[in-house]
């Protein structure tokens, strides 16, 4: 019963939020009516008609209730103007001067700065005026002194409330201003990060296929030397001819998928990237610099697409500079590397209980990128898929399935 209960007064709030002037026209008939109810027992108590200038007064605070949120400025006046209305033609005080409290509270809120300012000094000195224009009899110049400030209370208290939400609106406004701030230069930033991984994947692809066409061009200028002399070794040249560029051919199409955002540097020829091959190398500098590794490589070693085999060592690299820079002391790492029939597994975990997983975000082994995102888009790039995350009872987990031959 709880649940239903909720969810009706919810939808009830969610209605008065959406509908501010009926409901202040609702509070404005309620004051019309309670004020009405005074003029009427006071002309029965004391014999005579109200005023007409009383009723203009009840008439006139029950429109400023009504339209306090929608003309602020213009009903606080009115309701100045009403006051001094009451003080010059002898209209005391009755229910509806509570509407001076209500628009107090408004203007202070929700009105202009010049407003807000002139309801604290209207309010102020609506006490001192009322006790000067019906003194009370029988209580001393102490005990009117004292009157007056207690009437003054009410006013003052409605203008600090009304502050007070002004206040908290502006910082709780801008705490949502700095919260989209940061979500754009996170986004920003991400997209930064991102272009750049890509345009780093791009050149090394680029180098890749530059060292295979240079293969197949050595290849083929021997085969041509010995065709006739030895035809057996000049056909080995042809497959190793074609295979390379079986090879190449593949890491072009990666190569083209590519978005570089950057001129590639030219630097006079073009060299292998690191493979597989390179991880006991990686490992043990790794080791050197105080990280212990265990490193284990299941399944039939064999050679790969280099696109792949780049995308290995990186991934390896990237995740024990994570773990190093992250992990804490007494930390350690192992690492897998599993040949499977049609692809390449890798499998990072380290027992870590240094900074949390989100900091892996940071940056590439290199700098240059934002950890797991140059992570996902090199497994992107060979059509593979990457899973990372903290590991039960704390570490980290990075495991990627590199496919064999790339997605069509």
């Amino acid at each position: 019963m709880a649940l239903p209960t909720l969810g009706y007064v919810q939808r009830v709030y969610d209605f008065l939020r959406r509908h501010p002037t009926g409901v202040d026209g609702f509070w404005a008939l309620a004051l019309l009516g309670m004020s009405g109810i005074g003029l009427v027992s006071m002309a029965d108590v004391e014999g005579r008609d109200p005023k007409v200038a009383a009723a203009v007064v009840v008439l006139g605070m029950s429109v400023v209730v009504a339209l306090r949120r929608k003309y602020t400025e213009k009903m606080l006046i009115l309701a100045a103007v009403l006051g001094v209305v009451q003080l010059i033609f002898d209209v005391k005080t009755m229910p509806a001067d509570f509407a001076m409290l209500v628009i107090i509270y408004t203007a202070s809120a929700d009105g202009t700065k010049w407003a807000s300012r002139f309801a604290l000094i209207g309010g102020l000195c609506a006490a001192p005026l009322s006790s000067m224009r019906w003194p009370e009899e029988n209580i001393g110049v102490f005990g009117s002194v004292f009157f007056t400030i207690f009437q003054m209370v009410p006013f003052a208290l409605a203008w600090v409330l009304g502050d007070s939400i002004r206040t908290r609106r502006a910082y709780f406004a801008q705490l949502e201003e700095r919260a989209d701030r940061l979500e754009k230069e996170r986004a920003a930033q991400s997209k930064v990060a991102v272009a750049a991984e890509r345009a780093r994947i791009a050149r090394e692809l680029h180098d890749v296929v530059a060292h295979n066409v240079s293969v197949m061009v050595v290849q083929a200028d021997g085969a041509a030397y010995v065709l006739d002399t030895a035809p057996e070794q000049a056909k080995q040249a042809l497959e190793t001819i074609s295979g390379t560029g079986r090879q190449a051919l593949a890491e072009m199409r990666r190569l083209l998928g590519v978005l570089r955002t950057g001129e590639h540097q030219e630097s006079g020829e073009y060299v292998p990237q690191p493979d597989v091959e390179q991880l006991d190398e990686l490992i043990e500098q790794v080791r050197t610099a105080g990280l212990p590794v265990d490193f284990k490589v299941e399944g039939t070693p064999r050679p790969l697409p280099s696109g792949v085999e780049l995308t290995a060592y990186r991934i390896v690299q990237e995740a024990l500079t994570n773990t190093r820079k992250h992990g804490g002391e007494n930390t350690g790492a192992s690492v897998r590397l599993v040949y499977f029939d049609d692809g390449l597994g890798l499998l990072v975990e380290d027992d870590g209980k240094g900074a949390p997983h989100e900091l892996y975000e940071d940056g590439g082994a290199d700098g240059s990128g934002h950890g797991l995102i140059g992570m996902r888009e090199r497994v992107g790039m060979v059509g593979g898929t990457l899973d990372a995350g903290p590991r039960p009872g704390g570490g980290f987990r990075i495991s990627a399935l590199l496919p064999l031959k790339p997605a069509n």
